[in-house]
């Protein structure tokens, strides 16, 4: 899926289903500099190399250990990943789970149409909130 985007990746987040060597492999081989912000399982150990050279697993099991659970997904803004799992259910909710169109060109008009909709929504009905202080 890396390669199906033309550009330069900044940073990739998942949950932690996908912690494991060969994501983090393939993700540095693609865009070595793309930040990689998976949650370590529960069960996680530092590697080897973790002294010497460790890898961005590594600095997140120090991370947690460091600041605990909280403190890492606040030091690494894994907040936002379920942001954009939101903003899916509600495209799947209010638009549909599926394409209609039959082509790629009309299936990227079709999504491109949805969160249009989606964005004017929004912006419509979101409240501003301000901190009280």
């Amino acid at each position: 899926m890396l390669d199906q985007i033309p550009g330069p990746i900044a940073s990739v987040t998942a949950d932690g289903a996908y912690d494991g060597d060969p994501v983090y492999r393939t993700i540095s081989q693609r865009h070595p500099v793309a930040a990689v912000i998976i949650p370590p399982r529960s069960t996680a150990v530092p590697s080897d190399t973790a002294e010497t050279a460790p890898t961005p697993r590594n600095r997140h099991l120090q991370l947690i250990q460091e600041r605990g659970w909280r403190g890492w997904q606040k030091a690494v803004n894994y907040g936002r990943r379920s942001l954009g799992e939101v903003a899916m259910m509600r495209y799947k909710t209010l638009i549909g789970r599926r394409l209609h169109a039959r082509t790629l060109p009309t299936q990227k008009a079709e999504a491109a149409v949805g969160c249009k909709v989606l964005n004017v929504m929004a912006h419509l009905g979101m409240p501003v909130s301000q901190r009280l202080v």
